[in-house]
């Protein structure tokens, strides 16, 4: 037997023609690549294991390829576009599924929120440096929050060919860089001494690996997009595979170029300076090699870089909330598909409604944009999408446990990449806990009150969901036959 579409009464669907390239742009512009370049690397460089950095991104990779694996195996027969709650739902029930869902609300929005203070602080200090006006942050923030919530009303094709333009760009300009870093052999020569043991097993490895998690947020929603994909059975793992390959492999090298660029011992120090606000790591190398036009033209891509960002968010919150509407765990009004649009016009609405509260509830209070909106929020984000992928894994285990012939036919798939991941994420949410006040850049007693809110979520969303009727997630039995037969589909759709 095949996987089939859900037949749940009255639940509406979104509709699209997304092919894999349209949804890897959204997932990549999400992990906002020339932002991490710019912001988690000299934070990995200077506070982590120095020239090793690079090493850190390729961990965190491995980690997220192996959860890919159990993630994907069991896409087939989650029909649903709701990511985390779906697969929860499927694996261990309602309660567990809203309980994921709540904490990806939270997550989601925390980081939507980070990065709006980000690109209020980061218009503001472009507009000045071309002679503009000084206009406190969140006047830029909102400017970003109404272009993107007229985006996010419209069609996904629309936010997609926006995405996709300024993906490009931002990508380009950092592989320049890297190419001209390396071709020219850098400061010292290209720093092969990255990849010795002596730097990569250095006390500030767990750092490293930490600040890579929270460059890949939002990889896995690959999968809200299912029902606006041209052929989701191919196009989700495809897309989620190469998500990752793509995040993990330019960061890590981008990160390896930067080390060469400055030179072993002068990437750290250079780094440092960053992070005492002294320097730019990214703009200053920018500068170095490729000339004054290229740091001018990098300084306008990581606005528009940090644009796509809010942007994917949005798209991702609204479609996460369409869903829980369609289930009953969320106002129906929230799963209304627009006539003309056919979008989730009213839950982007409500997206942004949330959003402008509590970007506005930080500019009131003037909070300081970098540190006490960006830090604090992709603190709140990183431990809960960890916990997201645990759960996750964990339902992956479940659902395939139910047949004892499918866990035979495939048990790496099913069986062993889920236990892995479980290992790799628990160590994972240990090294962010461990250290979470570098990510929040608060007190220790603010870090723990951060830290619980993704928590506090999915115990009210476990309770919620113990409270309403939740459209049950119909799945195919997953027998041996289809379980093997979409097993050598998705290998063959990789090979070809």
């Amino acid at each position: 037997m095949t996987p089939t579409p859900p037949t749940t009464p009255g639940v509406k669907r979104l509709s699209g023609r997304l092919g894999t390239g349209s949804i890897v742009f959204m997932v990549i512009a999400a992990a906002a690549p020339l932002t991490v370049i710019g912001g988690n690397v000299p934070i990995a460089v200077g506070s982590g294991n120095g020239a090793g950095a690079p090493v850190g991104f390729l961990l965190a990779a491995l980690v997220l390829l192996v959860f890919a694996v159990g993630f994907v195996t069991m896409t087939p027969y989650v029909r649903d576009a709701g990511a985390f709650f779906s697969y929860a739902s499927a694996g261990l029930g309602p309660r567990a599924g809203l309980a994921a869902a709540f904490v990806a609300l939270v997550a989601y929005t925390a980081i939507q929120v980070g990065v709006y203070g980000f690109l209020g602080w980061a218009l503001g200090d472009l507009v000045t440096f071309f002679g503009g006006p000084t206009l406190h942050w969140g006047v830029y923030a909102f400017v970003a929050l109404i272009l993107v919530a007229v985006l996010g009303y419209r069609h996904i094709e629309l936010s997609s060919r926006v995405l996709g333009i300024a993906l490009v760009a931002e990508i380009t300009v950092v592989v320049v860089l890297d190419v001209v870093i390396f071709s020219t052999g850098g400061a010292e020569g290209i720093a092969w001494s990255t990849f010795s043991a002596e730097n990569v097993f250095s006390p500030g490895l767990a750092i490293s690996v930490l600040f890579a998690l929270t460059g890949f947020i939002g990889f896995e929603a690959t999968a809200v997009f299912r029902d606006e994909a041209r052929d989701p059975a191919r196009t989700i793992p495809r897309a989620t595979y190469l998500a990752v390959i793509i995040i993990g492999v330019f960061y890590a090298v981008s990160c390896w170029a930067l080390i060469t660029g400055a030179g072993t011992d002068g990437a750290v120090a250079l780094a440092k300076a960053t992070l005492a606000g002294d320097a730019n790591m990214l703009m200053d190398l920018t500068g170095r090699y490729l000339g004054p036009i290229f740091q001018d033209i990098t300084q306008v891509l990581l606005v528009t870089s940090l644009f796509a960002c809010v942007l994917s968010f949005h798209n991702i919150i609204a479609r996460y909330q369409f869903t829980l509407a369609g289930r009953g765990a969320l106002p129906r009004r929230l799963g209304v598909v627009h006539g003309r649009h056919e979008s989730p016009a009213f839950s982007s609405m409500v997206q942004t409604i949330t959003a402008a509260v509590i970007v506005g509830a930080f500019a009131l209070f003037d909070v300081e944009p970098l540190v006490g909106v960006f830090g604090s929020m992709a603190g709140v984000a990183t431990v809960g999408m960890v916990l997201l992928m645990l759960l996750t894994s964990v339902a992956v285990l479940v659902f395939f446990s139910r047949n004892a012939q499918v866990r035979r036919a495939l048990i790496g798939r099913a069986v062993v990449a889920p236990i892995a991941a479980v290992i790799g994420l628990a160590l994972s949410l240990w090294l962010v806990l461990s250290n979470f006040t570098l990510v929040t850049g608060g007190s220790v007693a603010l870090s723990i009150v951060l830290a619980l809110l993704p928590v506090a979520a999915g115990v009210v969303g476990a309770a919620w969901g113990g409270r309403r009727r939740i459209g049950e997630i119909q799945v195919p039995d997953a027998t041996p036959t289809a379980a093997i037969a979409v097993a050598r589909a998705q290998d063959d759709m990789i090979d070809g």
